[in-house]
């Protein structure tokens, strides 16, 4: 017993700085090693150490530049950027620790964890519509279809129809979307005419979006066409300028009706000539002058 306790003292009395190598090293550790091998020395006798040689050294590890492990947590709720509930994400600590694992928006991926999401991604598969919830991609789609159009051209035959099979292929063409056959409806098939038009498309089988169709007039991709296009509706442009410029102002009628009606009245208004109203005013400036240059009858004569 007294070789027990003593081996313990000797233990508590080691200092840290000679502990044991095969201990888990402390925080900001820097693991290095030497360049140049040391030599083998005679036994009993000390190592022959260069004295430049032997002092250089490489890094092998540092603990405190070492990139920070991600945690593993699996999402409660959609988080943008991140995933859908039930997935597996990995994030910087910090933001699991203060964002996620605070707000309730993910938890840990402990063995029960992951046996409750798994069977909620299988009721989610197998599950009655009304027991299912939307997956974040499929939230996603939802959204993107309730923004898009879908505009289809005409092709030039004229037995050509709008059917869910070419509907299906727009969607893929147009708005990079992989709609099933069986998930599409149209409000009547086939469609002929040009014209606006609505489809309704069913997500995952829970969510139904509608999305507003055109069927356009036939037009030829090539660029002499194109270029064709253009002119025409330049030249349009052209003539739509010139019928505004040649378009002369309205009179209205009633206007002089209700000048006549005021006391029998020259409908026409009168408008002076210009060339008498300025000899006029040439008159009275001229009278007013000799006026005002004019000597008072009352004024002493000088001598």
């Amino acid at each position: 017993m007294w070789s027990s306790a003593r081996r313990v003292l000797q233990d508590l009395l080691i200092p840290v700085s000679v502990r044991s190598f095969s201990l888990t090293p402390a925080q900001d550790t820097v693991v290095v090693e030497r360049w140049w091998q040391v030599p083998l020395s005679k036994v009993g006798s000390p190592p022959r150490l260069h004295p430049r040689r032997h002092r250089i050294y490489k890094l092998v590890d540092d603990t405190k530049h070492r990139p920070t492990e991600k945690m593993e947590l699996i999402l409660t709720q959609t988080v943008e950027k991140l995933g859908g509930r039930g997935d597996t994400v990995f994030v910087k600590k910090s933001v699991g620790r203060n964002k996620l694992l605070a707000q309730g928006l993910a938890v840990y991926p402990s063995p029960e964890n992951k046996q409750i999401f798994a069977e909620e991604l299988r009721l989610l598969r197998e599950g009655k519509p009304e027991e299912r919830t939307q997956t974040r991609t499929g939230q996603l789609t939802v959204e993107y279809l309730k923004r898009s159009k879908l505009l289809i051209n005409k092709m030039p035959s004229d037995e050509f129809q709008l059917t869910k099979e070419v509907v299906c292929r727009q969607f893929v063409k147009k708005l990079g979307v992989v709609v099933p056959v069986e998930v599409l409806r149209l409000p009547f098939e086939p469609i002929k005419d040009v014209g606006d038009y609505w489809c309704e498309v069913t997500v995952n089988g829970i969510d139904t979006v509608c999305v507003s169709m055109s069927l356009l007039p036939y037009e030829d991709p090539s660029a002499s066409y194109q270029k064709q296009l253009k002119v025409k509706r330049q030249q349009q442009a052209a003539e739509n300028a010139l019928k505004a410029e040649d378009e002369e102002p309205v009179v209205n009628p009633s206007y002089d009706a209700a000048v006549e009606a005021e006391g029998g009245k020259d409908p026409v208004p009168h408008i002076k000539d210009a060339s008498a109203t300025s000899s006029e005013e040439t008159a009275a400036a001229t009278e007013q002058t000799s006026q005002d240059t004019a000597t008072p009858s009352n004024s002493p004569k000088k001598d």
